[in-house]
């Protein structure tokens, strides 16, 4: 099933016949762009309309097959600028933890930002994330800390991300 065939079609039947659809691949994804006259309408409340068409593409286009690559999709680069605005968010954040040695909770953010953020500060030498579940809860949050020299942090994995509960102090 030819994503970009399954998009076009799904588009068309909600209202947006002449979308026009260009691919790219980013990371280990294939990233369609969406180019429309009423973008706001397809990326809807904070973009949950455009996150419900991913899902539902991707659920269409991997159904019986693993080895087809995730689909990323954004309108009119929205995605691209929420990933930017995110990366300078925590690079933002990792100056703070650097300047004043205390530790930092960010929003609590779906997988996919989660990973963007501990892939913006993974190369640090000065900070660590840890994603942390809070209690009574299905959400996660990322912790970012001052690095600890001379032993690995608790929990950290090889990437420099740990799941384990962050230490009060």
């Amino acid at each position: 099933m030819d994503p970009k065939v399954t998009l076009e079609t799904m588009l068309r039947h909600l209202g947006f016949p002449d979308a026009v659809l260009t691919e790219q691949t980013w990371e280990e994804h294939l990233l369609i762009d969406i180019k429309t006259e009423d973008p706001g309408r397809l990326i809807g409340r904070q973009g949950a309309t455009l996150s419900d068409l991913q899902y539902l593409l991707n659920r269409m286009i991997h159904r019986g097959d693993d080895k087809t690559p995730r689909i990323l999709l954004d309108v009119g680069g929205y995605r691209t600028a929420a990933r930017e605005q995110l990366i300078k968010h925590a690079r933002s954040a990792a100056e703070k933890v650097r300047h004043h040695g205390d530790m930092i909770e960010l929003e609590p953010l779906g997988a996919f930002d989660r990973r963007i953020v501990h892939q913006a500060l993974r190369n640090d030498p000065d900070v660590e994330t840890h994603s942390v579940e809070l209690e009574d809860s299905d959400k996660k949050v990322i912790i970012i800390r001052p690095k600890r020299r001379g032993a690995p942090a608790e929990g950290a994995t090889e990437s420099g991300r740990g799941r384990s509960p962050v230490d009060p102090a």
